[in-house]
């Protein structure tokens, strides 16, 4: 076994990629390096006051980092036709921990969400960690439609709404409803009947509405974003203190690790609403960069699914590429005060193992569609 092909920065194969595999590839690692540097300023003082080390979170962030790395190197490594067979079980898998999570007491219920299993001494985020494998199965029933029997396409529906309804069970709206804008996206780009896709539409809609009907803080979520000020201390404190650190940024921001707003100001400022901090600190021309890079970032990802000869690998790389792309601009949506505000960690950015898992295995699946659309040479990795 080559242990070089395990470590991403030293892959010796890369020199054999096409053009848009090795983009897609730095441009992943350029995204991850800044958010590393922001997550250090976002985290430390936090740290520092809960946990009497300021280095407490990033040096956890860094290590969750260095084992998806791992993983991201092996399937960039890996024959999208094995991917594929495996996603399936995995992706089963994972409902089952989600499942055991919302409806158990295994659940670990933080600021009013059971979002979080324990396995000994690892926490992990069910429904952060089924995205790829959603993509991976969506893309494999969508591409494959006309050639499914009625049963297998009524299972795997099945399945995938148990998927969106365990993760509402959290609650956790935002993530179901970025699931539910993926999945629809990989069977829009597989050319599914429009009425197929305007049903599923409206009926996500009503289930929307009904969770925001049952949810009294998702209403007040919904329309604290409106007017934040009329309840600055109150539901609309959090989007009051984002919106202040975006301001005071300017156009050229105060410095890096010169926020005031984590200072106890801004809540949950290394997650949902590191955009606050990152704003504050880099200004306007900082969050015009980042967005250049989120859009460049689905630029070469659709770019990678036009040229994919084959129908599945296409919608794993428009499936791979909407998830991290609508989830950041989610992330960013909420810290500028455009959306509600939501529970979505900003991609390669926010504190968490699980979402920094998701996200570089996401990646990793575009790169690799790349790699085989491109007929490039194949160098497996060999146990």
């Amino acid at each position: 076994m080559n242990l070089r092909l395990l470590i991403p920065f030293f892959d010796p194969t890369v020199k054999d990629w096409s053009l848009t595999a090795r983009l897609m590839r730095w441009l992943t690692f350029l995204w991850l390096a800044i958010g590393m540097f922001v997550l250090f300023s976002a985290s430390y003082y936090h740290g520092e006051v809960e946990k009497k080390d300021g280095l407490y979170y990033i040096t956890r962030q860094l290590l969750s980092i260095a084992i998806s790395l791992v993983i991201f190197n092996a399937i960039v490594h890996s024959p999208l036709r094995k991917l594929l067979k495996v996603a399936q079980w995995i992706l089963l898998g994972i409902l089952v921990l989600l499942l055991l999570t919302v409806l158990t007491g295994m659940g670990q219920n933080t600021m009013g969400a059971t979002r979080w299993i324990a396995i000994g001494p690892i926490q992990l985020q069910p429904s952060e960690l089924i995205k790829p494998f959603l993509v991976l199965q969506g893309a494999k029933l969508f591409g494959r439609w006309e050639q499914y029997s009625i049963r297998v396409r009524v299972t795997w529906l099945s399945i995938f709404a148990i998927v969106l309804l365990a993760i509402l069970k959290q609650p956790n709206l935002s993530t179901t409803s970025l699931c539910g804008i993926g999945l629809w996206s990989i069977a829009f780009a597989a050319g599914l009947p429009l009425r197929y896709l305007a049903g599923t539409a409206i009926g996500g809609g009503l289930v929307a509405t009904m969770s925001l009907m049952m949810h009294s803080y998702q209403r007040s979520r919904m329309l604290s974003f409106l007017n934040p000020w009329q309840d600055e201390r109150g539901d609309g404190f959090q989007l009051v203190q984002s919106l202040l650190a975006i301001g005071s940024g300017g156009v050229w921001g105060n410095g890096f690790g010169l926020s005031q707003q984590k200072l106890d100001y801004l809540p949950i400022q290394d997650t949902d609403f590191i955009f606050s901090v990152f704003g504050e600190e880099f200004g306007l021309v900082g969050g015009v960069l980042l967005l250049s890079i989120v859009m460049s970032y689905a630029t070469l990802g659709l770019s990678i699914a036009s040229r994919s000869p084959d129908p599945v690998h296409r919608l794993v790389a428009v499936g791979a590429t909407t998830f991290i792309v609508v989830q950041s601009l989610f992330n960013i949506g909420v810290a500028a005060g455009m959306l509600p505000t939501t529970g979505l960690p900003l991609p390669m950015f926010s504190y968490g193992g699980s979402s920094m898992m998701a996200s570089l295995i996401q990646s990793a699946l575009a790169i690799r569609v790349a790699r085989e659309s491109a007929a490039a040479k194949v160098i497996p990795i060999r146990l």
